[in-house]
């Protein structure tokens, strides 16, 4: 949690499923070259996007995820969460990473936790998901309030957060959960995020 964060390795799982597969991303019986192989628009190498020895499979996807204490450092943790997850999604040559989608993805992440601390009275988590040529971002926390997105207004002081976090991402949705609400934005990986 706070302070002494543990950045997990991404892994890989089935991408309709809740369950995290236990093997590191690149191993175990789903690595080999298969059928159901797609090459992943956007990964290091290759003439056709793909790496030599790493096939993406379809129906598969890389997550990590963190819960965290709504501390005055938890928007620093949740920022080092996500940079240290697109960093280790480079390292293992899944995708190319942008300077400009690392800005993006902490800004939202850095939004997204903000309102968490601010407006819910309980923890948060972060998910961060590769699936596909997107980058699924998922902050939960235990507010059933569902955030309002106001229209643009320059005149206006602050509330221009969720403005811009809209603006940046492909896909916004907020939903109620039994523990409070759950908000997923979609980040292209590809040219247009870099």
């Amino acid at each position: 949690m706070n302070g002494d964060q543990n950045l997990h390795r991404p892994q890989a799982r089935p991408a309709d499923s809740n369950q995290a597969v236990e093997e590191p991303v690149g191993t175990g019986p789903g690595s080999g070259v298969s059928p159901a192989r797609q090459d992943f628009p956007g990964s290091v190498g290759g003439t056709d996007g793909a790496v030599p020895g790493r096939p993406v499979l379809a129906g598969r996807c890389v997550w990590a995820g963190e819960a965290y204490d709504v501390t005055p450092g938890v928007i620093g943790d949740a920022r080092r969460f996500v940079t240290g997850f697109l960093a280790q999604l480079q390292e293992d040559g899944w995708i190319e990473v942008s300077p400009r989608l690392t800005e993006i993805a902490q800004l939202v992440v850095s939004e997204l936790v903000t309102n968490a601390r601010k407006y819910a009275p309980g923890p948060c988590a972060v998910e961060v998901e590769l699936s596909g040529p997107v980058l699924e971002i998922t902050v939960s926390d235990t507010s059933p309030v569902l955030p309002l997105v106001l229209p643009a207004d320059p005149a206006r002081v602050g509330g221009h957060g969720l403005e811009i976090v809209t603006a940046l991402c492909e896909d916004f949705a907020a939903q109620r959960d039994p523990s409070g609400k759950r908000i997923k934005v979609r980040v292209s990986v590809g040219p247009a995020a870099g």
